[in-house]
């Protein structure tokens, strides 16, 4: 499971909207932004966490889980943001 919170700094990684986040995952605009108006443990079915997740994943981002600092994202070494967007 992610955050709320990873997932939009994930997005901010990537310099990705929620419509460039929408096309890549084939999760509705209107559904990500309800799940990102939320705070905590990332909602909504599991299988659109698993689009979510997996699309961010795939343009380089790792999910950093809790470990006493916090949870967080940084992106792959040898990713290109810029490639992706």
């Amino acid at each position: 499971m992610i955050t709320v919170a990873q997932l939009r700094a994930a997005r901010a990684l990537l310099n990705w909207s929620q419509d460039d986040l929408a096309v890549r995952s084939g999760v509705s605009k209107p559904t990500i932004a309800r799940l990102e108006l939320g705070d905590g443990m990332l909602g909504g079915y599991g299988s659109t966490r698993e689009k979510l997740i997996a699309a961010l994943e795939t343009a380089g981002v790792i999910f950093i889980p809790e470990n006493g600092g916090g949870p967080g994202v940084r992106l792959r070494t040898g990713s290109d943001p810029s490639r992706n967007h």
